[in-house]
């Protein structure tokens, strides 16, 4: 399909918008139906803005979307002037990951702006995932990421928030910040156990919190997994916390070949993601003589 053909309509409908603006702004055109030409601008850039996406101009779409949303705020139609910063953040994010991020902070301006938090948190975790991908600035992410948490929990939506402080503390354990991954694991972990369909994941998290541990402190961890199996008999039971134990002993030992041995054990029924194997490389590196690797 030609797409030039669709650029080139895009563009006269951009010229003819902008022509509708420019009138609406003058003497005459301000007492005879100013707010009118504004109105059917906004549709018009809108019409130009899906040219330019068909036309695969991301940047142009963009552009186009921002022009109608500053259009809908000039008329306070809040709302429309939200979704169509939506829309050009969208659009951006296929061709310039950070005007895509100034556009969805402008709608979530407006959406925090009429109370509505759920939406806006929805954005904030479509921001954080753009530094996650796009940008790699993995400290932006973790903000916009506790930012969407503490909307969702506003809002008593604890679901969406535990997912959202997952993501800041893999992230903050990354980062080597482990008192903050602690006490978030702890965090979810506790909310998870009470609940019959979520309770199964809680032993992860106390898994988690007690690698964090780990790394910092030997004798910290060992406390930590006692307080974890008072909290969570379920705990006792899990093959996380026999692979615990049998670690605190290999390092006790100072072990390398046992601790790489019980890493393995585990891995051949529970896949080690790439988290947990940069970890478990973390505790084992405080082993003298290590090689600082699990194999």
């Amino acid at each position: 399909m030609d797409n030039s053909g669709k650029e080139k309509e895009a563009m006269q409908l951009m010229a003819e918008a902008d022509k509708k603006v420019k009138a609406s702004g003058s003497f005459l055109g301000g007492m005879f139906g100013g707010n009118h030409k504004v109105e059917d601008a906004c549709e018009i850039y809108a019409r130009a803005a899906n040219m330019f996406k068909m036309a695969k101009n991301w940047s142009g779409a963009g552009n186009a979307f921002c022009q109608a949303a500053r259009l809908h705020m000039q008329l306070q139609n809040k709302l429309d002037s939200a979704t169509s910063f939506v829309d050009a953040g969208n659009a951006y994010k296929k061709a310039d990951p950070q005007e895509a991020i100034n556009c969805l902070n402008q709608a979530i301006d407006i959406y925090t702006d009429m109370g509505r938090f759920t939406i806006a948190a929805k954005h904030h975790i479509t921001i954080a995932e753009i530094y996650e991908s796009e940008l790699v600035d993995i400290e932006k992410a973790i903000a916009h990421y506790e930012q969407a948490a503490d909307y969702y929990k506003g809002e008593e939506s604890n679901s969406s928030a535990n997912k959202c402080l997952l993501k800041v503390g893999h992230y903050s354990a990354q980062l080597e910040q482990y008192q903050k991954a602690i006490e978030i694991y702890e965090q979810v972990a506790m909310s998870t156990m009470d609940n019959p369909l979520l309770k199964y994941n809680a032993k992860e998290y106390f898994f988690k919190a007690s690698l964090c541990h780990f790394i910092v402190d030997e004798l910290n961890a060992k406390l930590a997994i006692e307080k974890y199996e008072e909290m969570f008999p379920a705990f006792s039971d899990s093959r996380e916390l026999k692979l615990l134990k049998k670690l605190l002993d290999a390092h006790e030992e100072q072990n390398s070949e046992a601790f790489t041995e019980a890493v393995k054990d585990f891995d051949s029924v529970s896949r080690l993601d790439q988290w947990l194997t940069t970890m478990l490389l973390r505790i084992k590196k405080t082993i003298q003589g290590d090689a600082g690797d699990l194999k």
